[in-house]
């Protein structure tokens, strides 16, 4: 028996890796107590894709455990042992806003939780591969003092600069920036996956994200901007955005991309590896570009307001340069760009709607 624990599970991330993994063989241990409810409330309860999951993955087992309960971790990890071939971290408090409220809350999930599976993973199953969804945030507020020129729709890089063309890579400082609570916390989470890689030689990985979406996303107002989007666009729900003239840049992933790359690197593994990851130059939109596209795909005008007030240490623009992953696996490709993506999301809401109203 071989043996995928996914934390998060019915989240964005977590649900497609459980999939995903499922489908090449692997028996799935999903981790996953809808936290993101308690952060964000009933629309961002994750209880819908849990019972997807349950109901479409033979071979998955749902644990409703807190990833900062260390006992539960090691006893959950002693049971399998060194039948755990990979461990899928994706759990996270995932909100700049919300952190600042809940410091202790946010280190502690973000954090102290990350060194519990390390070292589960340490004790009982080394050889397995640990990848960890880290952030661009990591970074901090670096990014912002970059030489950025204004256009029409969007802030984009001046094109003598060497991250024009391909993005910001791995070599950028994490050091003398405001990151955030939460950027902090997963500052720290991300140096101890690089730790546990270097110093005890585990196979592990921080995958630092850019905006990580698709359809699976319970998107809401402090958290998954572009499901959020397409969630208001669909529903005639406001929208507000947040500084910038509206014209930040995020790259955009789909979460199908993103953990096929987990799959390359389950398949040839590497120790304290760290990889930005995004949709770089492929993929990637400002807010008006984002509104103008879902305002196409819903046939009417959204109701957006603007707010001159940007959120802490949040970033004007940001496309991640991939072409490190790229080098070491050059297998891998991206299927989805934005028009695919937003047009699965909005599939998905409108779905997700149709049946909530029948119940």
């Amino acid at each position: 028996m071989a043996v995928a624990v996914v934390t998060g599970s019915a989240g964005l991330i977590g649900a497609e890796a459980a999939r995903f993994f499922a489908s090449k063989g692997l028996d799935i241990v999903g981790i996953d107590n809808d936290m993101r409810r308690v952060f964000f409330g009933q629309e961002a309860s994750t209880i819908w894709s849990r019972r997807q999951l349950e109901a479409e993955l033979t071979g998955y087992r749902h644990l409703d455990i807190d990833i900062r309960d260390q006992n539960k971790i090691l006893d959950l990890f002693e049971h399998y042992k060194s039948s755990i071939m990979v461990v899928i971290h994706t759990a996270a408090q995932p909100s700049h806003d919300w952190a600042a409220k809940a410091p202790f809350v946010d280190f502690s999930i973000n954090a102290t939780a990350t060194l519990n599976l390390l070292e589960a993973t340490r004790q009982y199953c080394p050889g397995a591969a640990f990848i960890f969804t880290s952030t661009n945030k990591v970074y901090g507020d670096t990014p912002n003092r970059l030489p950025l020129v204004e256009q029409s729709t969007r802030w984009e890089l001046c094109d003598d600069h060497p991250y024009s063309r391909h993005g910001i890579d791995e070599t950028m400082s994490l050091d003398q920036t405001m990151h955030s609570l939460f950027g902090a916390s997963k500052v720290a989470a991300d140096v101890l996956v690089q730790e546990y890689g270097r110093y005890f030689g585990m196979n592990t990985v921080c995958f630092r994200g850019g905006c990580l979406t698709g359809p699976g996303h319970s998107g809401t107002q402090l958290h998954g901007f572009l499901a959020y989007l397409v969630k208001c666009a669909a529903s005639d729900t406001p929208y507000v955005v947040f500084g910038y003239a509206g014209k930040q840049v995020r790259d955009n992933i789909h979460s199908f991309d993103l953990v096929n790359a987990f799959w390359h690197f389950f398949e040839a593994p590497r120790c304290g590896e760290v990889y930005n990851i995004g949709g770089g130059r492929y993929c990637n939109c400002s807010m008006l570009e984002a509104i103008n596209k879902c305002q196409r795909l819903t046939g009417r005008e959204m109701r957006w307001s603007y707010s001159d007030t940007n959120r802490a240490g949040d970033h004007i623009w940001w496309i991640s340069d991939i072409r490190r992953f790229k080098a070491h696996y050059p297998r891998w490709s991206m299927r989805y760009d934005l028009d695919a993506i937003l047009a699965e999301i909005f599939d998905a809401v409108d779905g997700r709607t149709s049946q909530s109203e029948v119940a």
